[in-house]
């Protein structure tokens, strides 16, 4: 499925940014860009409103239709290492790369299949003020805002994870990679945040990487559609005789390397991050 306008556009821009080493700046042209201030309004209506019977209501229709459109969208999604996943684990943390408003569906087919009831997803705040069917789900799918502000993310940040991963156990999916690269199949080199919150409360982190496979059939006329296929990597666990900062540093390179790892042996060859037009998945054009 294709959501958003001026592909090509967004496609030179993962080009110039790919080749110049900006692995996490903004590549759509119409995402909401806030200010600082606007941010914290985002996140203090967030704390304010979380707990309130309306904001409840409106977050399990939210997930009702993430649900509904995990289904519709993962029919044919297939996982590989899924026996990788202990049955016991608890609160846990999920890593994967991120190509579309919509793959986040992929994770909660697999969280689905470990008959997890709940997925947290980590989402800037810049989704918060997108409007429409999107818009409703970047707010109420059991999504969690995620700014710059010091401040919250020390206190108010840390808290929502301490209680949705160390009290009740739930998965939470945070993307490494920051921002969103339409349909960009390479994994990028990953910021620390992840890898920082799960050694800070000493939580497990599943290693996830999406494969993207070119079907015959076109989505538009300039894509393919395409079919995904999920790869569980590992569980890393942070070191209990690693400091928090020793602990973020490993677990950061060892995920990357993971994700490298895959993406060579599934697509066949040498991760480097120059440009080529098959670096989008099902894309049928050139630049």
């Amino acid at each position: 499925m294709i959501i958003g306008d001026n592909r090509k556009a967004v496609i030179e821009n993962i080009k110039t940014f790919a080749e110049s080493g900006q692995f996490h700046n903004k590549v759509e042209l119409t995402d909401p860009v806030l200010t600082a201030e606007q941010s914290k309004k985002i996140t203090a209506s967030y704390m304010e409103s979380r707990n309130d019977f309306t904001f409840k209501i409106k977050t399990a229709i939210g997930v009702l239709m993430a649900k509904t459109a995990t289904k519709i969208i993962n029919k044919n999604t297939e996982i590989v290492g899924l026996e990788k996943i202990p049955r016991d684990l608890g609160g846990v943390l999920i890593t994967s790369n991120h190509f579309s408003p919509l793959e986040n569906t992929v994770i909660r087919h697999l969280t689905n299949k470990l008959k997890r009831r709940k997925l947290g997803i980590i989402s800037q705040t810049s989704n918060f003020a997108m409007t429409g069917f999107i818009g409703f789900l970047m707010n109420y799918a059991d999504t969690i805002p995620i700014s710059q502000d010091p401040r919250y993310l020390a206190r108010d940040f840390l808290s929502i994870l301490k209680e949705r991963l160390v009290d009740k156990k739930h998965a939470v999916l945070l993307y490494p990679e920051q921002e969103m690269w339409f349909n960009y199949r390479k994994p990028r080199p990953p910021k620390s945040g992840a890898y920082f919150y799960a050694a800070k409360l000493n939580v497990p982190i599943i290693s996830c990487f999406v494969e993207m496979v070119d079907l015959n059939d076109d989505d538009t006329s300039e894509f393919k559609k395409v079919k995904y296929v999920l790869h569980i990597l590992d569980i890393l666990y942070p070191d209990p005789q690693k400091t928090v900062k020793e602990n973020t540093e490993a677990l950061g390179v060892m995920d990357y390397s993971l994700k490298k790892n895959c993406y060579e042996t599934v697509y066949g060859k040498a991760l480097d991050y120059t440009f080529e037009a098959s670096d989008i998945a099902g894309w049928k054009g050139t630049l």
